[in-house]
């Protein structure tokens, strides 16, 4: 039997029951204290998985294409947060003060790497420039997004926090694993390139463990008090928003720069992407623990939004690709493609 096509993927799935788990049973105490340990293992062990998945080569074939990579770094950690902080006076309205938080920290987020690549590559993008771009955001956005989150956040959304504590956190929890991870490559990367089905397992369960973790807290905090039914339908609505804005004038720019089709594809899918794989782990090392499950919430949603809208348009510029309609191609976003 098929799979329907509106039903989200398993790991989303797994997300949803993590949180209910999570409401139903959070951690205390003692096991809480066991739990974080946990949590700051599997953090440390995802980055170093991905210091030792980003191949060297494919940086090097696609770091050619300067104008493109920047335009994806301006979108993905200028352009976001300033229409983060643009459309507070219609956000705040919407959602809580906590909910607003995790959408500015979803605006400094980085671009996707896996998902990027695959959507570019289904619609006959320029896939070399799709790994370097996802793959420099993602490792740019170690140094980046603390920063952004020193200054977007903590200044417009009443976070704290000592930024020399939350840099030291990012270098030894992150950074640390990352540089060790992309140093032993040469050593473990046929073995990783081999094995990335079983890989992605462990990806996805560090990431369902920091969830159940920080929703933990938050539930022993009482999220669910403070968050109503109103309050979720308006993160919902400012998630769309923000992607659908994120969308379009990735589109307008590309076209108005004179990239061609191969590459305007490229600049939509990795410069309207936010990553949930960096994003949660971040969250955690760089909030207070029991500001993390409010935190990361908009990204979890924003997450489910981005896959469910770039697959559908990735399916229909790649089949119109291959039937030789290169006319117009996303139309869905308002704006056609250059050739």
């Amino acid at each position: 039997m098929p799979r329907p096509k509106l039903l989200p993927d398993n790991f989303t799935l797994a997300l949803v029951g993590t949180v209910i788990l999570a409401s139903l049973l959070p951690c205390r105490g003692e096991t809480a204290v066991g739990f974080n340990w946990l949590t700051n293992v599997a953090i440390g062990l995802l980055f170093f998985l991905h210091g030792a998945k980003l191949s060297r080569e494919a940086i090097v074939s696609g770091m050619t294409h300067w104008r493109l990579h920047i335009v994806v770094l301006l979108s993905t950690f200028a352009l976001f947060p300033l229409l983060g902080l643009a459309l507070k006076p219609l956000l705040t309205p919407l959602v809580t003060p906590a909910l607003y938080m995790g959408i500015l920290f979803l605006c400094t987020l980085p671009s996707t790497v896996q998902s990027s690549i695959a959507f570019t590559s289904i619609a006959k993008g320029n896939v070399s420039a799709a790994v370097c771009s996802a793959s420099a955001s993602s490792l740019l956005g170690i140094f980046i997004t603390p920063a952004l989150v020193s200054v977007v956040v903590t200044t417009n959304a009443g976070a704290s926090g000592s930024p020399w504590h939350t840099v030291g956190n990012i270098v030894l929890q992150l950074l640390v694993p990352f540089i060790v991870g992309q140093l032993l490559r040469p050593v473990i990367g046929k073995w990783i390139d081999k094995n990335r089905g079983i890989l992605r397992f462990v990806d996805q369960g560090s990431i369902l463990l920091v969830v159940y973790v920080a929703f933990s807290e938050a539930v022993n905090e009482g999220i669910w008090h403070t968050i109503s039914l109103r309050a979720f339908g308006g993160l919902v609505v400012v998630n769309v928003i923000l992607l659908a804005l994120a969308l379009v004038i990735t589109a307008f720019a590309a076209k108005r720069l004179g990239f061609n089709r191969a590459d305007q594809i490229t600049i939509i899918f990795c410069g309207s992407k936010k990553s949930l794989a960096s994003g949660i782990p971040m969250a955690k090392v760089i909030f207070a623990s029991h500001t993390v499950g409010a935190v990361v919430l908009p990204l979890m949603l924003f997450h489910q939004i981005q896959l469910m809208t770039c697959a559908v348009l990735a399916t229909r510029w790649g089949a119109r690709d291959i039937s030789g309609e290169r006319e117009d191609l996303p139309d869905a976003v308002g704006v056609p493609v250059r050739h």
